[in-house]
Parts: structure tokens; sequence; C-alpha cells
């Protein structure tokens, strides 16, 4: 609200300056190059994991996650009980988010490809994998599907970067990458550390 109304009703009627229009054309220019850059990089930077995406019933997700870690699991982690599952390389790897937990840990083979599947049974989550800066929204009913090679060995964590509720910072998974030929038991051979 001005204090005095102004002289020219009619606005944009008024004769705009050389450098405004300039610095119009200029920002207009800039923004169609971005956004061919964002069309150029999400085809050739190859940053964009690859993903699919199915509907899914969470309980038919969560017995098939069940049926997974059954049939890989190595071991039990430390003083929380969470199993620790090595898929075999090339084949499919599941995680399940429930409040507040990801589950199961994963071991993966350094240089190895894994079709990842992540859902959710309660609530909207994010798979946020650290520090590789990988993320994901992960919806009940979606199941996600990504194509995953890791590059380098080592422990990552998983957060959930979505809030879900009074206990969401305590919800922190984990993946393992070993290197190839790392002595780890073999999946089925179930044992507790």
């Amino acid at each position: 609200m001005a204090i005095h109304p102004p002289e020219a009703k009619v606005w944009w009627k008024e004769h705009v300056a050389l450098s405004e229009l300039l610095w119009i054309w200029l920002a207009f220019l800039w923004g169609v190059i971005m956004f061919f850059m964002m069309v150029y990089w999400h085809l050739e930077g190859r940053q964009n994991i690859s993903t699919e995406a199915y509907r899914i019933d969470p309980q038919v997700y969560e017995k098939r996650v069940d049926e997974f870690v059954k049939e890989f699991k190595v071991r039990d982690e430390g003083d929380t009980g969470i199993p620790v599952v090595r898929p075999l390389p090339g084949n499919d790897a599941y995680m399940l988010a429930r409040i507040w937990s990801w589950w199961p840990i994963l071991e993966l083979v350094k240089g190895q490809t894994y079709r990842l599947h992540l859902s959710s049974i309660d609530l909207q989550h994010g798979f946020s994998v650290q520090p590789v800066n990988i993320n994901i929204q992960v919806h009940p009913g979606i199941e996600h599907v990504i194509t995953l090679t890791p590059t380098e060995a080592g422990e990552f964590t998983v957060v959930c970067n979505e809030f879900c509720g009074l206990g969401h910072h305590t919800m922190v998974g984990r993946i393992y990458v070993v290197e190839p030929g790392q002595a780890t038991p073999e999946p089925g051979a179930a044992q507790t550390r």
C-alpha cells in the first residue's frame, strides 16, 4: 500500500528502459538454458539412479522380505539382533521400511550389480544412503526397484529423511559393502555373533 497512488494508473503501458529489457532477456535466456541443461544432465549426467516402481500390497511385500531374509541371512548384527543378509551378486535384494527401522541390514559385494527393492509397510519414508547421497522417497503400496553397483567398500548408513513420527530420528539402517572374496559366511549359513 503506497502513501500516494502512482501518477500513471496503467503502469504496463509505461516505457521500459533498455537496461531493464536487457536483464529481462538475460534472465529468460538463462532459464531456457537451465531447462535444457536439466534434460541433458538427466540423460547424459549418469547421476540419476535407474528406478522402476510397481504397486504392491504392503503385506505381500513384507512376506517377500521375510522369505529373502530366510534364504540369504548370514548372521545377526551384534546387540540389535537385526539380520545381516548377503544376496547373491546379480540378484534381487530387499529392504523394508517401517516405523522406525530399515530391515534387514544388507551386505553387498563391491563391483557387483544388484536390483534393490524398497517399500514401506506403514508410512512414507525416505531412503537416503550416506555419504553417497542416494535419495528415494519410499511409499507404502509402491515397490521401488533400483539397479545398484557399489563402487567402494565400507559401511554405509541408511537414514530416513521424511519425517515419520516421534521416533524418526532413530530410523537408521546399514549397508555393508565388502571386497570381492572377503571372508564372510555364505548365504543360508545362519549364525549369531
